[in-house]
């Protein structure tokens, strides 16, 4: 008899004895079913061994890393962290400690993970303006590197950080969650299947309150040297990204850009508070949006307009909520696609996965410095009153 006739004969009995199972306990009667084990059904995605994962160091133990990256890390399914540099011990003593990680580095020593065997990969987490330095560093120790977006201050940077990697025969990666998330995902295959057919336009805004004194991460990011830029770098990229990440087969021409925020706003002295941008596509399709640190609440918000039907998606790019709503017709569809939260795990996996089959990551370092030259553009255009520059 094998395996299925044994369960079919079980499920029989239990049938057939269900009418008197009830008086049977209370006449003291057992009725004994014998557990059996049954094989591993088709192919189930099981997480690797922890022993046999790519193993990370993370460099930067701020609120995002912490908030985000870490549990991340804890969600995937080829990757595990083994290292964490910092310039507080005692930090990283104690994150060690929640997440099973004993290695520790100072910005100082960080050279020192050249010689460490468990780091195979990078995730630089820091401010923008220490992007390229840790990473070309990481690169040069051998390492791969994930690197958070946007990629650097300047394109030159960026031009650096790709030289490394070349140089040195190592994989580099932009961390452009949305590329992995499940909602932007959803949007992306349904304009690629022709549910909008064209796309006309991609309306895109974003933004938020940038106020140091209730967040004091918002900061650093009030500082040029740390920033690289100002609110287009930080929030506004992600409209600039995601849009050219739903046209996949087209390319901007030129860029447009005006400052938008209050020139008077004591905050603004190094880096800009706000830009209205406008992307001319080949195809014809335009992007336009809208970057700020002077919008209250959050906003996450992405339009996709076609000649069939219209997505829009508020919020479009946040960590644990984003909807996606489809209009054709008479129509209104609101479409769930999963949480949001998985694009973190997603993301390093598929890094682990571009290492270990020696390919570029879904988001490599040329998408990084494409969006900086672009946003670089931006800057010029709002710098000569608007004037539309070709890219």
């Amino acid at each position: 008899m094998n395996e299925d006739d044994r369960i079919e004969v079980s499920r029989r009995h239990l049938l057939a004895a269900g009418a008197g199972v009830s008086a049977a306990l209370w006449a003291g009667q057992a009725i004994g079913q014998e557990a059996e084990g049954q094989p591993l059904m088709g192919n189930p995605d099981l997480p690797e061994p922890m022993e046999e994962r790519m193993r990370w160091a993370v460099v930067g133990l701020g609120s995002f890393a912490v908030g985000q990256v870490m549990p991340g890390f804890v969600d995937a399914s080829l990757s595990r962290m083994t290292a964490f540099v910092s310039g507080n011990r005692a930090k990283a003593e104690m994150l060690g400690q929640r997440y099973g990680v004993d290695r520790f580095y100072s910005y100082d020593d960080y050279d020192r993970i050249a010689q460490d065997d468990e780091i195979d990969c990078v995730y630089v987490a820091l401010p923008v303006g220490l992007h390229a330095e840790y990473t070309i560093r990481a690169l040069e120790a051998g390492k791969h590197v994930l690197c958070e977006k946007p990629m650097a201050s300047t394109s030159a940077e960026c031009e650096a950080m790709i030289a490394a990697a070349r140089r040195n025969d190592r994989r580099l990666g932009v961390a452009y969650r949305i590329h992995f998330e499940p909602t932007n995902r959803t949007a992306f295959e349904m304009i690629a299947g022709d549910a909008l057919s064209p796309l006309r336009h991609i309306r895109c805004d974003h933004g938020f309150d940038a106020t140091p004194e209730s967040w004091p991460p918002h900061r650093w990011r009030l500082e040029k040297a740390l920033a690289g830029g100002g609110s287009m770098y930080d929030i506004g990229i992600y409209g600039l990204n995601t849009a050219q990440m739903m046209l996949p087969d087209d390319r901007p021409v030129s860029v447009a850009g005006v400052y938008a925020y209050p020139k008077d706003d004591p905050r603004f002295v190094e880096v800009e508070g706000g830009v209205e941008w406008r992307m001319t596509m080949a195809s014809g399709a335009v992007v336009s949006g809208s970057s700020s640190y002077c919008y209250q609440p959050y906003v996450s918000r992405q339009a996709y307009l076609g000649a069939k039907g219209a997505i829009t998606m508020d919020p479009a790019t946040t960590y644990y909520e984003n909807e996606l709503v489809l209009r054709a017709g008479n129509g209104r569809r609101a479409i769930e696609s999963g949480p949001p939260a998985r694009q973190f795990a997603d993301q390093v996996d598929d890094f682990t996965r571009a290492v270990r089959e020696g390919r570029a990551h879904r988001t490599p370092g040329e998408m990084g410095l494409r969006d900086i030259r672009l946003i670089e553009a931006i800057y010029r255009s709002a710098d000569n009153g608007g004037a539309p520059m070709p890219v």
